[in-house]
């Protein structure tokens, strides 16, 4: 595949097809609606970002990203109130939605895609695999989801994060 055929252009080898294409009908649904989006990542470290930069003609559908993978960067660049943190923790379902909404507060997009997670077994003290997802609508609409996608090693976990937000993307760009 290639940037002419309008997919993923950088990360073809390693990206399944079905996410390939995914990514490329979320960011035309973006394009056609004349829409950006944001990316907030923690445990993804800003692959989102990448897969959502990678299609050639669609970056314009892509406003900006934050990878806050510390407490200390989600407080800083995204504003998450450090009590919060400490009174949830940095994956949580209330961290990951005031992640999104500081990215879409601090970025001019109209939606913002925010994840934070354990991508591996964290030392064995945290559940592996668990992960946070929230997304942030500048018309005040918020979709949150919680995965477990369980011990499959850092790699897939992050890649399941990738086709999980393209998802909640396309859900809340087909509702607009």
């Amino acid at each position: 595949m290639t940037a002419e055929d309008g997919h993923l252009e950088t990360l073809a080898p390693v990206m399944p097809e079905a996410v390939d294409a995914l990514a490329f009908r979320v960011l035309r649904r973006l394009c056609d609606r004349d829409m950006r989006v944001a990316a907030a990542e923690s445990c993804t470290g800003g692959l989102i970002a990448s897969v959502l930069t990678d299609i050639q003609g669609c970056g314009h559908a892509f406003e900006r990203g934050f990878v806050v993978y510390t407490e200390e960067a989600k407080h800083d660049l995204l504003g998450v109130d450090k009590a919060l943190i400490e009174r949830h923790g940095a994956v949580s379902a209330h961290v990951a939605r005031a992640m999104a909404e500081g990215g879409l507060h601090r970025s001019g997009a109209d939606l913002c895609i925010a994840v934070t997670g354990y991508a591996d077994d964290a030392g064995g003290a945290e559940q592996a695999g668990l992960v946070h997802f929230a997304l942030a609508c500048r018309d005040g609409g918020m979709h949150a989801r919680r995965e477990t996608f369980g011990d499959i090693g850092r790699g897939k976990v992050r890649l399941a994060c990738v086709r999980t937000a393209l998802e909640m993307i396309a859900d809340s760009v087909k509702a607009s």
